[in-house]
């Protein structure tokens, strides 16, 4: 009997594993401890790849849209553009969220998971300020609300003040003369969509939040219908 140890099947795996997920465990504690305090302080952005996202309801004050191309970089390493709806809220509130981002590594599929939210279809828990989202494809249901205008110059869409409490300047980075709409408020349900870019510079809270490594293609879960009513959005 050789005294040599017997070869582990799978450690090759569990290796590779581990040194992709150690990076998104080091993000979760840091995203852990700021949720601890209250509220994600720096901006959150998912860029470079499009992220897949599901929410059950956002509901947001100043809201505009404007279609815009969008910088992309593709597989081969080559860079060129895609049409994208470009959305705007000044102050937001959403009814749970989750984020499916796929990257490759070592010729391998692996899903980025990270979801926000108390579970619950009647609370809106998240919110946000100044959320920016290069919109690819979606399904849902959109209603608009206040004073609504549709197929304004995109370059003169309003969504967010400056220090000086001015509206600033085409916020969205329009091209004149594009589609563009502006309302006062905005309510999306059950929505499953696709984004190219995703940016909250301001600020984000939420009473929980999870950040997990998988193996593969990994889908968010369907969105709940929302029950009741959200709350007005706005940060103290």
């Amino acid at each position: 009997m050789s005294g040599a140890p017997a070869p582990v099947e799978g450690r090759t795996h569990w290796r590779r594993s581990l040194a992709v997920a150690l990076p998104a465990l080091l993000v979760a504690g840091a995203l852990a401890g700021a949720m601890a305090r209250g509220a994600l302080a720096v901006g959150l952005r998912m860029q470079d790849r499009p992220v897949d996202f599901t929410t059950s309801s956002l509901y947001g004050t100043q809201y505009g849209a404007a279609v815009v191309d969008q910088a992309v970089a593709r597989p081969d390493g080559t860079t060129g553009t895609v049409r994208v709806l470009r959305m705007g809220f000044a102050d937001g509130v959403l009814n749970g969220l989750c984020l499916s981002q796929r990257q490759q590594i070592a010729g391998l599929t692996y899903t980025l998971l990270l979801t926000l939210g108390d579970g619950d279809p009647g609370t809106w828990e998240i919110r946000t300020r100044n959320t920016v989202l290069d919109l690819r494809t979606a399904t849902g249901t959109l209603d608009m609300d206040g004073i609504v205008d549709l197929n304004v110059n995109g370059a003169d869409v309003r969504t967010v003040k400056d220090a000086s409490g001015g509206y600033v300047v085409n916020p969205l980075d329009s091209p004149q003369h594009r589609f563009g709409i502006q309302a006062r408020y905005a309510k999306f349900d059950a929505i499953t969509g696709t984004a190219q870019d995703m940016q909250i510079p301001g600020l984000l809270t939420t009473p929980r939040l999870s950040l997990s490594v998988k193996r593969g293609t990994v889908a968010c879960p369907g969105p709940a219908e929302p029950t009741g009513t959200p709350g007005t959005p706005g940060m103290p």
